[in-house]
């Protein structure tokens, strides 16, 4: 569903991402574990088209987002490390902007809408504004505002950051229910280990260059560790 040959991307004389090749398959949960500044929120820019890569190619269900954009953007879904709704709307009028950017005929958008706010418990606040919500709760706003088009690929920039250990729990619960039922590839990048310890597969990104791929428990060997978080300390400290 996603894949990367030799992307490379410079800010002046500093190399972020280093010849990085990626391949990730459909109904898999990919964790990107790296300390802060290991590239993660770069590699997630150039993949979405905010930045060009200096060097390599990305393709989306078999799209290059060089040559095709419009289709391989058309599968993505994504949740950045920032918030990005608009906090004077409503729930509901966030998601149907969101729908109606997707060209969603407006009664499908509402039976999405409807549906995604129930399985994700923010169903009796749809007409409450954004920024009378917990952060929780945005955050929840923010993946519903995600899957609205049905996406084979999700990506997500540190969307726990700033949670509570319910809320974060619950987010990373409708990710794997996504992931058994519509067989979404997520690619969930952040610097917790506790959360790629959830992960069905790891890559360990240091530096813009990828570490280790596998596992939880792989990842822990491959990188001299006796668990993930030993390994992933020793050597990226």
């Amino acid at each position: 569903m996603l894949r990367t040959i030799d992307l490379t991307k410079r800010y002046g004389t500093r190399t972020a991402l280093q010849s990085l090749s990626l391949h990730l398959p459909a109904g898999q949960f990919v964790a990107l574990l790296g300390p802060n500044g290991a590239g993660k929120s770069t590699l997630f820019q150039v993949l979405t088209g905010m930045f060009a890569a200096d060097e390599g190619e990305v393709e989306v269900a078999g799209h290059s987002l060089r040559r095709s954009a419009t289709a391989a953007l058309r599968h993505i879904g994504v949740v950045f490390q920032q918030m990005s709704l608009d906090l004077d709307l409503s729930i509901r009028r966030n998601l149907l902007f969101q729908a109606d950017l997707h060209g969603l005929p407006r009664r499908l958008a509402t039976e999405r809408i409807a549906s995604a706010c129930e399985r994700l418990n923010i169903d009796a606040d749809l007409d409450r504004k954004v920024r009378e919500l917990s952060g929780g709760n945005r955050r929840k706003v923010e993946l519903a505002r995600a899957g609205l088009h049905r996406p084979a690929v999700l990506l997500m920039d540190e969307a726990t950051v700033g949670l509570d250990p319910k809320s974060r729990q619950d987010l990373l619960a409708a990710l794997h229910e996504d992931v058994r039922e519509r067989g979404v590839c997520v690619l969930w990048a952040t610097h917790r280990v506790e959360e790629a310890e959830e992960a069905d597969r790891v890559l360990v990104l240091h530096k813009g260059s990828l570490l280790a791929d596998g596992t939880p428990a792989d990842v822990g060997r491959q990188l001299g560790g006796a668990t993930l978080e030993a390994g992933f300390i020793a050597r990226t400290a």
